[in-house]
């Protein structure tokens, strides 16, 4: 599989990244997706696919140059791609990606509930 990238900084799994010297997969995405930006990213184009202005109107705060840097660092991890109309769309990874994350979605709403019910017991699981 192709690492592809130009930019050395990108995390990819096998290169180093932040927490593993030996870029194990895992902690390659931790320290992409734990990037300022890279989950809302993320999150908004799961939505549907947009083109930079207007996903910098959705992410309110972000400058032109980190969104730029973002989109660079998830396009070389293969997470989006951007089709022939400018648009930024997520590609089959990042689709993939964004499944993941629902359970953590549903453990934020349960965790959430529980902070505020203090008298909840942190053992229950969170309905499937």
């Amino acid at each position: 599989m192709p690492r592809g990238p130009a930019n050395p900084k990108t995390p990819l799994p096998g290169r180093p990244v932040r927490g593993s010297k030996t870029g194990v997969a895992i902690m390659a995405a931790l320290d992409l997706l734990g990037r300022r930006w890279s989950l809302q990213i993320v999150w908004e184009l799961a939505r549907q696919p947009v083109g930079f202005r207007e996903l910098q109107r959705r992410c309110t705060g972000i400058s032109p140059t980190v969104l730029n840097q973002r989109l660079t660092e998830l396009r070389e991890a293969q997470i989006i791609h951007t089709d022939g109309n400018g648009q930024n769309e997520l590609g089959p990874l990042g689709t993939d990606l964004f499944q993941a994350l629902k359970p953590l979605k549903s453990w934020a709403r349960f965790w959430s509930q529980a902070l505020e019910a203090p008298t909840r017991e942190p053992s229950e699981a969170p309905p499937p």
